[in-house]
């Protein structure tokens, strides 16, 4: 069959969709009508984040029957257009899990150590250590908002860094089996308890701008937040006051609401660090999401005949 690969898959997806007998061409970021004009003639579509799968251009590709996701989260396909047009959708959940939570773990670490102004003043030729005291995190609370996969690694490094740790997902009461020394907390208790709050829950109607001012009113002035999960779960303007105010002490952004930010007013303040979507962006998690997604375009496009 034909498949349409975008957004830079792995070359080894490409390989194995290849190897499958599989048709491959490739394109990147692409939306609207050049999207819907490269699937003519396609029955399959791997794609990672940049490409955007909506309901017009699922309506006029009649042909298409799987869409596979490499990396976690679904927010750039149209999923409700997609079972009314028979299309089958799929993902790479597990894909990714480890690299954000390592990256989540980073950045937490640069926002405590001061990593990113220390360096940029060495660079610049200036040696201040006392200006950059930073504090540890063995001791202090983190809370986590999201306990699926990603949220269990970040859980389960925490522990090695002596964090006391606190969660809440309204899809579980508990955290479960093998998580017992995490304590689950009411989502108002998660945000008052917290020293430093990290987020890791899917872009949904529900979960959108669910980080606004009152939750960061319920949070500590000392608190700090991290977001490696989607930009669109914390209110924006909310964020930058927060900021700006001292209502929260600082804040790292892995994500934004609208990709690339452009002139957000978050950029310029000198307590936040932010990053390009860089969760997913490390060879092994790149390799493990291509070919678990080809395997899944492989396998689904195989059983649809």
């Amino acid at each position: 069959m034909r498949v349409l690969a975008c957004d830079k898959v792995d070359a080894s997806a490409i390989a194995m969709l290849r190897a499958a007998g599989h048709e491959v061409s490739e394109g990147n970021a692409l939306k609207g009508a050049e999207l819907i004009a490269a699937l003519d003639g396609v029955q399959g579509l791997l794609v990672r984040g940049a490409s955007k799968v909506t309901g017009d251009v699922l309506r006029a590709c009649p042909g298409l029957k799987v869409v596979v996701r490499a990396g976690t989260g679904l927010d750039n396909v149209d999923r409700v257009a997609a079972a009314e047009c028979g299309t089958q959708v799929m993902n790479t959940p597990d894909a990714n899990t480890i690299s954000v939570a390592e990256l989540a773990f980073g950045l937490m670490l640069a926002l405590e150590r001061h990593i990113v102004p220390a360096a940029g003043d060495l660079r610049g030729g200036v040696w201040e250590k006392s200006k950059y005291q930073g504090r540890e995190l063995a001791g202090r609370t983190l809370g986590i908002l999201g306990f699926g996969r990603i949220g269990r690694e970040v859980a389960t490094r925490a522990r090695a860094f002596g964090l006391t740790v606190v969660a809440h997902d309204p899809l579980y009461e508990s955290p479960g089996q093998g998580f017992e020394w995490v304590h689950a907390v009411t989502r108002d208790e998660l945000f008052a308890a917290a020293d430093i709050l990290t987020l890791h829950m899917p872009l949904t109607d529900g979960t959108r701008d669910s980080v606004g001012a009152r939750e960061f009113a319920l949070m500590k002035p000392d608190a700090i937040l991290v977001n490696c999960s989607r930009g669109g779960v914390v209110n924006e303007a909310a964020l930058f006051d927060a900021l700006q105010s001292g209502r929260l002490r600082a804040a790292a952004t892995d994500v934004f609401t609208e990709e690339p930010p452009g002139a957000s007013p978050l950029l310029g303040l000198p307590n936040l660090i932010a990053l390009p979507h860089l969760g997913a962006s490390t060879a092994e998690a790149q390799k493990r999401a291509g070919t678990e997604a080809a395997q899944r375009l492989i396998d689904a496009l195989a059983k649809r005949g």
